[in-house]
């Protein structure tokens, strides 16, 4: 087996291949394993590019199963929010800090004080939180191998949670808050993720998670958490390629036989995987070959998650005593890639002591981007770096005015627009997590075939949507679960 791509997904459909008898090496176009999924050193600091939370953090359920069967949790230890987001909400005149709890009653009481009118509803959303700790957010079994009777273990499993879903499947967090009457609420509710877009389902779900304290964040970053997965697939035998970048997928009479690199090597083998950027197997490794209207149509129409401008901060300043991540108002918006910005968003990493040195601490800030924006201002490199320049500075004025004298403090700086995601993980227009978890997507289920195409298969977050680590894993897992059945093998997780 070939697999193209060495992040989550092409670790995991590795791992699981060699635990069931296929011989399998992953060519990864980066130096570094893990994809999306990383960090990077900027002198004595370390910038974070990933994992805010893990589901299936604490091992237990269908999700921690999973993880620790590609040995990601063994011996790793995972910090436990008591908050998970504050945000201003409302005016200078008019302002409230609307605070979003791990504990969803600490949740409850927060909103109350805020707007008490809203009593009913908050009850609703905080005990709707509570009862979907125990949502099935996995099946064992790959929907491609499901007969009757696992379908009805499904909807039995599922029964309690039949009336939400069928009342909110289709509804926005956005649309939800405008239920409540207070102002500050429906501010803060539709904000919660930052896009009032985003499936109410699955803000739910999330708060479930944390709630639940299933959602660590794993000490010593991303990196550290795609070698430990990298480390078990190279001990089960698999071979780990960087540097490898695959440009065209070999095909003969219609079956898949191997990949060429950009060097003109070819290498050949039975099965071939991408657990590479969608478009760009579909499109360019493999011309547009195989697909059909239905395909041509979700990469034309189908929303992607937005991209990111992310300016990472090393400061010579202790920011433990704050939240991990804060959204304050601007008295002076600022504009970035030609948008006004009323709000900024602070995030920090000290309770990871591994990613600055005692009594300092790494700071984010990351904004929705525009990919063509920065597309264009390419075209002229200088342009490019300097508008990168530019708003680094802003963004550095605009945290003088909650944390004054900042600037002097700031010992390591490094920016990423949408075109590094896109240089560095292949993903297309930079996209950091493939098809946005709306109410649409959230049902949503892609085959990994392709049509004509046969001894191919694809996995990841474009195959899989709402993206995500967990996702992606799971993607991989279900594969080789579907190739063992193909083959008449009983599937192994050891």
């Amino acid at each position: 087996m070939i697999i193209i791509g060495g992040g989550m997904a092409g670790l995991s459909t590795g791992c699981y291949a060699q635990m069931n008898g296929y011989d399998s090496t992953i060519f990864e176009r980066h130096s570094l394993p893990g994809g999306l999924c990383t960090s990077w050193k900027r002198g004595d600091y370390t910038f974070d590019g990933c994992v805010h939370w893990l589901a299936g953090s604490s091992g237990d359920g269908l999700m921690g199963k999973y993880w620790n069967e590609v040995g990601a949790l063994e011996g790793r230890e995972f910090a436990y929010h008591e908050v998970f987001t504050r945000i201003e909400t409302g005016t200078h005149d008019d302002m409230k800090t609307f605070t979003v709890y791990s504990d969803a009653d600490r949740t409850n009481a927060g909103m109350k004080a805020i707007g008490p009118e809203d009593g009913c509803r908050i009850d609703a959303f905080t005990d709707m939180i509570k009862r979907f700790t125990g949502f099935p957010s996995a099946f064992d079994k790959p929907f491609e191998l499901m007969g009757m009777r696992d379908y009805l273990e499904m909807f039995r499993s599922m029964r309690p949670y039949l009336k939400d879903f069928n009342a909110y499947r289709d509804m926005t967090i956005g649309a939800y808050a405008k239920g409540f009457r207070n102002p500050h609420l429906r501010e803060g509710v539709a904000g919660i993720l930052g896009d009032p877009a985003f499936s109410f389902l699955a803000v739910v779900l999330m708060l479930a998670w944390q709630h639940d304290r299933n959602a660590g964040y794993p000490i010593g970053g991303s990196l550290e958490f795609s070698r430990a997965i990298e480390k078990k697939y190279e001990e089960l035998g698999g071979i780990f390629r960087c540097s490898s970048h695959v440009g065209k997928i070999v095909v003969e009479r219609d079956k898949a036989v191997g990949i060429r690199l950009d060097d003109g090597t070819e290498r050949y083998a039975d099965i071939v995987v991408s657990a590479a950027d969608g478009y760009a197997t579909i499109f360019e490794m493999l011309s547009g070959k195989f697909l059909d209207q239905k395909i041509r149509k979700r990469y034309d129409s189908l929303p992607i998650f937005e991209p990111l401008f992310c300016l990472s901060l090393g400061v010579r300043r202790d920011f433990s005593g704050e939240a991990p991540l804060s959204v304050h108002i601007l008295r002076q918006p600022i504009e970035i890639e030609k948008r006004v910005q009323t709000k900024i968003g602070i995030k920090h990493y000290c309770y990871d002591r591994t990613m600055s040195p005692t009594g300092k601490s790494v700071l984010q800030v990351l904004y929705p981007s525009d990919y063509d924006y920065w597309k264009i201002l390419e075209e002229d490199r200088r342009a490019y770096e300097d508008e990168k320049t530019k708003i680094a500075r802003r963004l550095v004025a605009a945290l003088e005015e909650f944390h004054p004298g900042i600037g002097k403090d700031i010992e390591a700086l490094d920016v990423a627009t949408p075109l590094t995601f896109e240089r560095y993980t292949g993903n297309r227009r930079g996209s950091f997590e493939g098809w946005f978890m709306t109410p649409r997507a959230m049902t949503m289920r892609m085959p990994k075939t392709l049509p004509g195409l046969r001894n191919f298969y694809m996995v990841g977050q474009w195959v899989q949507p709402g993206g995500g680590l967990t996702n992606s894993l799971k993607s991989g897992r279900d594969l080789v679960s579907i190739l063992c059945a193909k083959d008449g093998r009983p599937f192994m997780t050891a």
